[in-house]
C-alpha cells in the first residue's frame, strides 16, 4: 500500500496537510506544485489498496483522475473549498467539501479535527486572504496582537511562494517547504527558527510595490484591468496584487492579466461578494478555468482569446451589474 498526500503548494495546502499530519503522523508521497498545478491527481498512479489524502484540489477539474484512480480499488480522503461539481458516490471517497466564501481548506480541516490545531488553520486563512475568520480564530485562541501578525505574515509568504507558472518559479519547492514545517506543532516557533519569513516577506513586499506603482491599464466603471509582461516578478505578484486591490477596493472587480512565455496570457480575478456572477463561474467559461467565489483564475489563455475575455468582463461586471 502506498499512502500520497496531494496538495495544493499555497498556504491553504500546506497548512491544511500540516495539521493532519500532526495528528496523523505518517510518511506519505507528496504531490504538489505551483498554486495553479490543480490537476495533480492526474500525477498519481494509483493501486488497490493505496490510499490518497487530497487538500486544497477542485474535484471538479480532477474529475477524470479521481474516477480512475477509485476504479483502480485506491480510497481517497479529500478536503477542499472549491466549486466539486457532482460529488461522485462511492463507498472508497470520504469528501469534506465546503465552498462557503468564508471557508478555505485549512479551516474545514481545523473544523475536521475540532481544533486541536487550530493556529495552523489561521495560517492558511491569512494566506488565503480570509483575515476576518482568521482573526477570530485568534481571538477564541487567546493570542496577543504580536503573535496574530506573527501568523498573519507567514501565511502571507507561504502563499507567496506558491504563485508562479510553474514549480521553476518559486523560490522553495512546496513538498520541500511542507517538510520544513512538519515538526513545528505551533507556527510561530517555525516563524521564529526559519529564514523563511524574513526571505519571502522582503521578496513580497518589493513585488507588491512595483506592482502597486503601475496604474490599470483600462478601467470602465466598477472594474480595472491590469496588464503584466511574462517576467517572474509578475508572475509570483499577481495573487497577492489582487488580494491587496480586493482590500482597498472591495466593492470593485480587479481582473489582472499576465503575459506568458507561449504568446498566450493568465487571469487573476477578484470580484465582490455581491458580483453579479461568482469568479469562479465566470473563470470556468475556459477550459482552465477554477477556483472560489470572491478569488478565481485561468491558467491558460489563447492570445485569441484574451479580447473576447476583455469584452466577457466588461459585459458581465460593468456597473450596475456589480451590487453594492
Amino acid at each position: 500500500m502506498t499512502r500520497y498526500d496531494v496538495f495544493n503548494g499555497d498556504a491553504d495546502g500546506l497548512c491544511a496537510l500540516q495539521q493532519l499530519r500532526l495528528e496523523e503522523p505518517l510518511q506519505a508521497t507528496p504531490v504538489t506544485g505551483a498554486k495553479r498545478d490543480i490537476r495533480l491527481l492526474e500525477r498519481v498512479d494509483a493501486m488497490a489498496g493505496d490510499r490518497l489524502t487530497v487538500l486544497d484540489v477542485s474535484m471538479h477539474a480532477n474529475r477524470d483522475a479521481l474516477a480512475r484512480v477509485l476504479a483502480a480499488g485506491a480510497r481517497v480522503r479529500w478536503f477542499d473549498h472549491h466549486h466539486p461539481g457532482e460529488v461522485p458516490a462511492h463507498p472508497a471517497l470520504e469528501a469534506h467539501i465546503d465552498t462557503d466564501p468564508a471557508m478555505c481548506t485549512a479551516l474545514i480541516v481545523n473544523r475536521h479535527l475540532a481544533g486541536r490545531h487550530a493556529r495552523w488553520a489561521a495560517v492558511g486563512a491569512f494566506g488565503d486572504n480570509l483575515r476576518a475568520p482568521a482573526r477570530a480564530l485568534c481571538g477564541a485562541l487567546g493570542l496577543p496582537d504580536d503573535q496574530v501578525a506573527t501568523l498573519q505574515a507567514l501565511g502571507e509568504a507561504l502563499n507567496y511562494n506558491a504563485y508562479g507558472d510553474d514549480a521553476h518559479d518559486l523560490l522553495v519547492h512546496p513538498a520541500q517547504l511542507s517538510a520544513m514545517i512538519r515538526p513545528f506543532a505551533d507556527p510561530l516557533d517555525f516563524a521564529a527558527a526559519s529564514p523563511f519569513l524574513e526571505r519571502l516577506s522582503r521578496v513580497q513586499r518589493e513585488d507588491l510595490a512595483r506592482a502597486v506603482a503601475q496604474p490599470p491599464a483600462a478601467e470602465w466603471p466598477g472594474l480595472a484591468l491590469y496588464r503584466f509582461g511574462d517576467e517572474p516578478w509578475a508572475r509570483r505578484v499577481r495573487g497577492a496584487l489582487g488580494n491587496h486591490l480586493a482590500r482597498t477596493e472591495p466593492q470593485r472587480v480587479h481582473a489582472i492579466v499576465t503575459q506568458r512565455a507561449d504568446g498566450g496570457a493568465t487571469l487573476s480575478l477578484r470580484v465582490p461578494a455581491g458580483a453579479a456572477l461568482p469568479a469562479d463561474a465566470f473563470c470556468r467559461r475556459w477550459p482552465s478555468g477554477n477556483g472560489r467565489a470572491i478569488a478565481a483564475g485561468v491558467d491558460r489563455l489563447a492570445a485569441t482569446e484574451l479580447e473576447a475575455l476583455v469584452s466577457d468582463l466588461v459585459a458581465t461586471y460593468t456597473r450596475p451589474s456589480v451590487g453594492a
